[in-house]
């Protein structure tokens, strides 16, 4: 049982190494609430991976905070000695809030692992010591320097190139990619920013053998996107969409997807992610890890997870070098391999480098429980 005894509130902001534009917009840096919680044992650390606006989800930072503030951290004050994984019940009363919920989750479970001096990847039952990365490609100004990008990237030895895609910036440029590169495992996503009747797009798309379409149509649409994986031969993942291990079952049940991608911030933390990757295998789908441009916090827990049995796909567990010039944590390093070392010390094994922490900070509120 683990008693929870001051909830530490910190919203940090750092600079991107470059711009990463998705169909949503261009982001220059990485801002988001961390969550510390104190025990009579240890300290752990969670992230909320929402954003500065409601773009992604309806979730984001300043409202992350209120429902933190006002709502999650009053319950779980309320439920005194607590499992961490009875949070969900916990938390109940507070519908949806996914992220601000996982942030919290996490961090308590963090606390209660590193005072046992068990590490997160043991606890969900990880298979690996390292794990294969990917990389997610932002849509840059111009074909000639998407593929210097993907270059680069290829010779850091990334394992899988993802692509983002939107409406008129789509065919021609993965095509050049492909061709480039004809062998390399290559995939697309475009964070819903397409209709069903743009089916000539994916149709075009199907003949570049990729590795999957991530999340082509409205998250809400699992309808149009099983009618589209009926029309194509690549395997539709869902992102968006996969909201808890009810979607993900609900959607490989109405064929709306062959893959899913897990992110646990977007799920409602680790214990979700773990119940959506266990229905993937039931299923037989391959499961991979996502990344929502994390801090060194977020990216050793989306390690945790990717050293499970059912991800089988390189994930975005990119390299810290890959977003930031001084990460919080220590950073992560890519070996020559394409693979990335999982934490194997307490809980997520990485704590914020405090002078780093203390540079990046633009807010910072303790809540006593």
């Amino acid at each position: 049982m683990t008693t929870v005894r001051a909830v530490e509130l910190r919203l940090v902001g750092l600079p991107l190494v470059r711009p990463f534009r998705t169909s949503f917009g261009n982001e220059t840096q990485k801002v988001c609430v961390l969550v510390r919680v104190e025990t009579d044992d240890a300290q752990g650390w969670g992230e909320c991976v929402a954003g500065p606006d409601p773009g992604f989800s309806e979730e984001f930072n300043e409202g992350a905070w209120l429902v933190l503030r006002e709502f999650l951290v009053p319950a779980l004050a309320a439920a005194g000695d607590v499992e961490p994984q009875d949070l969900d019940r916990v938390f109940s009363g507070v519908r949806g809030n996914p992220m601000a919920k996982a942030a919290l989750i996490d961090a308590v479970l963090d606390a209660e692992l590193r005072a046992k001096g068990r590490s997160l990847a043991s606890y969900l039952g990880a298979e690996r010591d390292r794990v294969p990365c990917g990389v997610s490609v932002g849509i840059s100004p111009s074909t000639d320097q998407l593929i210097r990008e993907v270059d680069g990237y290829l010779a850091e030895g990334y394992r899988r190139i993802k692509l983002k895609i939107e409406p008129g910036t789509d065919v021609s440029r993965v095509a050049a990619v492909r061709e480039a590169h004809p062998d390399i495992l290559l995939s697309v996503d475009a964070n819903a920013a397409y209709e069903p009747e743009d089916i000539e797009v994916f149709l075009a798309l199907d003949e570049l053998g990729l590795l999957m379409i991530e999340q082509p149509l409205h998250h809400e649409d699992l309808v149009n996107h099983a009618r589209l994986q009926t029309r194509i031969r690549t395997d539709l993942c869902l992102d968006e969409s996969i909201r808890s291990a009810a979607d993900a079952a609900a959607a490989l049940e109405m064929g709306a997807c062959r893959i899913v991608n897990i992110k646990q911030g977007r799920v409602g933390g680790v214990f979700e992610a773990r119940r959506v990757h266990d229905v993937a295998q039931g299923a037989g789908a391959p499961v991979w890890c996502g990344g929502m441009l994390e801090t060194g916090v977020g990216r050793a827990l989306n390690l945790a997870l990717a050293a499970m049995p059912g991800f089988t796909l390189p994930g975005d567990t990119s390299g810290s070098a890959r977003y930031f010039v001084d990460d919080i944590t220590e950073p992560f390093v890519l070996r020559a391999d394409g693979t990335m070392a999982v934490p194997g010390g307490g809980g997520i094994g990485v704590t914020p480098v405090p002078e780093r922490l203390a540079e990046c900070t633009l807010r910072l509120e303790t809540v006593r429980t």
